[in-house]
This record gives structure tokens, sequence and C-alpha cells, in this order.
């Protein structure tokens, strides 16, 4: 049995996000540059999406550019973003083939011209689309984001626009995920345990999935095998599992 066949469809997470980690890793190990492994890892990219879109899941969220990536050489970054601009271009087709929507959270003001109008282009288009919303964190960081709701959460509040007392709901409405659930399974590929600055605020109660996989190797399957790992957990937001049992209980009766 595949791991797409045990998964019990009227369980599946409304909200999935993503670390795709570990290209320039696997293109160590095969004697290459980075930018190969980044090359690569868009036939990843493209597995999940279609795995994503065949379950019918509401959410995926991919870590696509850290604002913190903007470190590495620069001969990286130029080619990164030149992946982006032609896999956009290369992937519209089958966004729209699949009914797939396409959104972008991250100051993505920082990025180049090109890049922008690709992105644009892209979200424009597949803007009427019904089907998976695909989210690109692009020039995102989960600490990026919690200052930006708190400058505009100040300036509301400075000209008289704040009229209610501030809360989660409140400060969640100010951050780019506001339209969006919290994601209930966080995956991360390439054996490296920490969340790396994604979704701080989000990330409260998700589950988190971390696999060896390197990502130009991560396929369908493995997406599935998480999802399955997933809905064997117990998901309790700080009740017991008596609580969650009699809960239920009470919804079955």
């Amino acid at each position: 049995m595949t791991y797409k066949e045990k998964i019990d469809k009227s369980k599946l997470p409304s909200h999935i996000a993503v670390i795709m980690d570990g290209n320039g890793r696997w293109a160590k190990q095969k004697g290459n540059q980075r930018i190969f492994g980044h090359r690569n890892g868009v036939t990843a990219v493209r597995e999940t999406v279609e795995a994503a879109a065949e379950l019918a899941l509401s959410f995926l969220t991919l870590y696509a550019f850290s604002t913190e990536n903007w470190q590495r050489p620069q001969i990286e970054v130029d080619a990164l973003m030149s992946l982006l601009v032609s896999s956009l271009h290369d992937e519209t087709p089958t966004l729209m083939k699949n009914n797939i929507r396409l959104t972008a959270i991250g100051d993505t003001s920082a990025l180049s011209a090109d890049v922008n109008k690709e992105l644009q282009a892209t979200i424009d288009k597949t803007a009427k689309n019904t089907g998976l919303n695909l989210v690109l964190a692009l020039n995102y960081s989960g600490r990026w984001e919690i200052i930006r709701a708190a400058r505009c959460i100040q300036a509301d509040a400075a000209a008289g626009k704040l009229k209610q007392a501030m809360s989660e709901n409140v400060f969640a409405e100010y951050l780019t995920t506001r339209n969006m659930p919290d994601p209930e399974l966080l995956i991360r590929t390439s054996g490296e345990y920490r969340i790396s600055n994604f979704l701080l605020w989000q990330l409260a109660y998700t589950e988190l999935y971390f696999t060896p996989t390197l990502w130009p190797d991560f396929r369908k399957e493995d997406f599935f095998k998480a999802i399955v790992d997933f809905q064997q957990r117990e998901r309790r937001f700080g009740k017991t599992s008596e609580q969650l049992e009699q809960y239920e209980s009470s919804q079955n009766q």
C-alpha cells in the first residue's frame, strides 16, 4: 500500500508549509555547484504542488527565499532570482491547468524588477482559480513580519484607526497571512531540526515533520508520508487526551 492510499481524506490538514532545504548539499554530493541543486529542486516543487492539488488541500506555503538568503554569494543570489523568473514563467500553464492560485508573502518590493514583473503576472493570471492556494514566501522572515505588523499597528493607533483593544485576533489581522489559516503541518527536508525564522507567529501549534531527504530528491510519496505521520498524532491544543475523547464522543452522538 502506498502512503497516498494510507491517507485519511477526512482528516487532511488545511494548510501545509514546507521549508525546502538541502539543494546545496545535494549538488555538492554530486560534485556540482549549488545552483545545480536549486535547478533540480524545481522538480521537487512541481511534485509537491501536484501532490497537494491531488489531495485538494486548501493552502500550501513554500519557503522560497528568506531575508537572510541575501547573505549568500552574489552569484548564487543572482542565479536564484533568474531561476525564480524562469520557473514562474514555465509553470504558469500548469498552475492554470490544475486550477491553482498563486500568492506571495514577504517584502517583495526588495526583489528585482524582473522577478516582480513575472511574479505579479502569474498572480494576476491565476487570481480567479479556485483550487489549491499556493503561497510563495519570498524575501520573508518571521521576525520581519512581526516587526512589520507592530509598526502598522503603531501607525494605525497614532492615526486613531485602531478602535479595538489589542488581542491575538487583532494582531493576526496585521500579518501577511491574515487571509489564510495557520499551518497544521510543517515539513522540513535535509535533516535539519529548526524552523529558520519561518512563520514564527503562525507555527505556535503546528505539527513539525523533519525528514533527512534532501529537497531535490523529495517526491509525492515523501509528501504523502508526512501527512500520514501527521494523521497519527494527537493534537491537544493544551487539553488532555480525555477531554478530546469526551469532545469527539459528544460530536458523534
